[in-house]
């Protein structure tokens, strides 16, 4: 079922409306950052400060506190979405691409957040040989991914609502 952007307007007000599309792209921007400037800043910190300063295994220390910090707005913007969505839904203002980029987002990021993050912390509490671990490579590698995936599937949502604004 189609539904005109009128109609979906009118479904939530403006107080509510406004701040979960700035949620959004609040989330894809601390997203984005860490992705494109934060992690290769920080794992190419011997470019900056010389060799010997961070090991590899304290730079991922780092990048975790850092990830850590924002799967609090993740997890957030995670709720915001199921909450609004939901709604959408149940409303029958329906719109496949919103609800399957929104359904990816949840998804991808409640599993970064509440598995791949504590599965690398507890991987890291065993000190700087869980670098040569095969497990730990191929759950980080995995993690790699699910974030790309989340940033793309909050950019479909967020760009989503933005055309039918304008169109």
């Amino acid at each position: 079922m189609k539904v005109s952007d009128s109609s979906i307007r009118l479904s939530i007000p403006k107080y509510i409306w406004v701040p979960y599309l700035m949620l959004l792209g609040i989330t894809l921007g601390i997203s984005l950052n860490i992705g494109v400037f934060v992690a290769p800043t920080i794992f190419h910190a011997d470019d900056l400060l010389g060799t010997g300063v961070l090991t590899h295994y304290q730079e991922g220390l780092i990048m975790t506190r850092i990830f850590l910090n924002s799967n609090i707005v993740v997890n957030v913007t995670c709720v915001a979405i199921a909450i609004v969505e939901g709604y959408h839904f149940l409303r029958f203002y329906r719109d496949a691409v919103t609800f399957y980029s929104a359904f990816v987002t949840i998804w991808s990021g409640l599993l970064f957040t509440l598995y791949y993050t504590p599965q690398i912390v507890e991987f890291q509490s065993q000190g700087d040989s869980i670098l040569e671990n095969e497990l730990f490579k191929n759950t980080h590698i995995a993690s790699e991914w699910d974030f790309k995936i989340f940033v793309v599937a909050l950019t479909i949502l967020l760009g989503r609502y933005i055309y039918r604004k304008i169109v």
